[in-house]
């Protein structure tokens, strides 16, 4: 009986996993522009599908595109994918755009929500000029000037054609429309729902994610050289969050962030530097700094930008130390705009920067680095607080009656101090020298007007 439990238990737990892994669908999302942090999700969730033996993967996408890097990665995951992947363009309204054209392409099953559309994946440069211009300057002698697809360097010519292969074939592996993939790239096409099913582009068109599945279940799919029948009626909806570090990543890899941070980090280095010892503001500087940097690594900006962004900031601080009724502090504010809208004006879907935004944050940084100026200069004007030189021309209070040494009580300390005049309990007395820890000290006297003046 007791060999008989251990087999039963065992067996009980073989199909238990088996339930498991035959009843799971991991649900993920890309929603905004594909940047590093959303191929690092979409790639974790894969393998998460895989680890679990999920039965399908279903990725909710609404996304206006995004850098071709992180999609071509994106890509690479769901084609070696060992679990069925069904890229779901929702909710009604939403788009898939530039990158999710090719993402949608290379997805085991395609489907799209009423009211979304797809294409528009012609590839664009980081200078943010389409690789496809509408002028027939620069192009060869043998271009048609009739074609207005025809691009129009080398460059151009390479980027347009890889862009052409790379569509087509993600088309031609699932059987789908390769001829509107190609012009998707060539001429920027888009579709409707409703079209890209009439035209062999998707498979299905769903309502919302019950319905999704309820018409895959007993579907066929590819899946490297196996065939698989879908069962998707009676499954567990398992939604794969990011985690901390793709949280981060996806935070801060935001031209609004990106901005932000750097200012923020400008700020703190310059107070720390104008208030040695401070040590707070330059911790957090110098972290700000380095976040910055690392997400201009993984978002497509302009260096020029970032020149004039500087400038800028050099600008409003020169303004305090040498104010010149505003030129340099328009100036200033003036380089900052132009530089923060060059600095991310890449052309990349969903990496722009809001003008609003950027003339907003330029006000507010000028107003608080002239305050900030100002404070700083004020602060320097009002001479020594501690120290010798504090010390010296300080007035005191007599903590006895003495005449050549006594103790005096001046900035809640105790000293040792010396007089040639008899000096009174209490009375007020001035510092006129420092001999060590030694105050020579001399009365102080108040006049009707209240300022203290030293005895004759």
């Amino acid at each position: 009986m007791r060999y008989c439990a251990i087999v039963a238990g065992l067996v009980f737990a073989l199909l238990g996993q088996s339930a498991l892994g035959s009843g799971n669908v991991v649900e993920l999302e890309i929603k905004g522009g594909i940047g590093v942090a959303t191929a690092d999700y979409i790639i974790s969730g894969i393998e998460h599908a895989e680890e679990t033996g999920a039965e399908l993967i279903v990725i909710n996408m609404d996304t206006p595109g995004g850098l071709m890097a992180p999609m071509r990665d994106i890509v690479q995951a769901i084609l070696g994918s060992n679990v069925p992947v069904a890229t779901y363009v929702s909710p009604a309204g939403a788009r898939a755009d530039s990158a999710g054209t090719y993402i949608l392409l290379a997805s085991h099953i395609a489907a799209m929500a009423p009211t979304t559309h797809l294409g528009a994946a012609t590839p664009v440069s980081l200078t943010g000029d389409d690789a496809t211009p509408d002028t027939d300057e620069n192009q060869g002698d043998d271009a048609d000037p009739e074609d207005k697809s025809t691009p129009g360097t080398s460059m151009e010519r390479k980027v347009l054609n890889d862009a052409v292969a790379y569509i087509r074939g993600l088309a031609e592996r699932y059987d789908r429309n390769a001829d509107w993939a190609e012009d998707a790239v060539v001429n920027a096409a888009t579709l409707t729902a409703t079209d890209a099913l009439e035209m062999n582009v998707i498979e299905f068109i769903a309502a919302d994610r019950s319905d999704l599945l309820r018409q895959l279940d007993g579907y066929e799919v590819e899946v490297g050289s196996q065939t698989l029948t879908l069962d998707t009626s009676n499954v567990v909806i398992d939604v794969h969050e990011p985690d901390w570090r793709i949280r981060i990543l996806s935070v801060i890899a935001s031209p609004e962030i990106v901005l932000l941070l750097g200012i923020i980090g400008l700020y703190g280095l310059m107070y720390e530097g104008w208030n040695p010892g401070a040590i707070l503001p330059g911790v957090v500087g110098v972290i700000c700094l380095l976040l910055a940097a690392y997400a201009l690594q993984v978002i497509p900006v302009n260096y020029a930008g970032l020149a004039l962004i500087i400038v800028g900031v050099a600008l409003m601080t020169a303004e305090a130390f040498a104010p010149s009724f505003g030129a340099l502090g328009l100036g200033g504010i003036a380089a900052f705009v132009f530089g923060a809208i060059m600095m991310f004006d890449s052309g990349v879907p969903g990496f722009g920067i809001s003008l609003s935004f950027v003339i907003t944050v330029a006000l507010i940084a000028a107003i608080f680095i002239i305050w900030l100026m100002t404070y700083v200069v004020k602060m320097r004007r009002r001479g020594a607080v501690s120290g010798r030189d504090s010390i010296i021309g300080g007035t005191g209070q007599a903590m006895q009656d003495f005449m050549g040494e006594g103790k005096v009580w001046l900035e809640g300390e105790a000293w040792a101090a010396r007089s040639t005049v008899p000096i009174a309990k209490n009375q007020q007395v001035v510092v006129k020298a420092m001999d060590g820890l030694v105050l020579s000290v001399e009365p102080a006297a108040t006049t009707e007007s209240g300022e203290a003046q030293l005895q004759a």
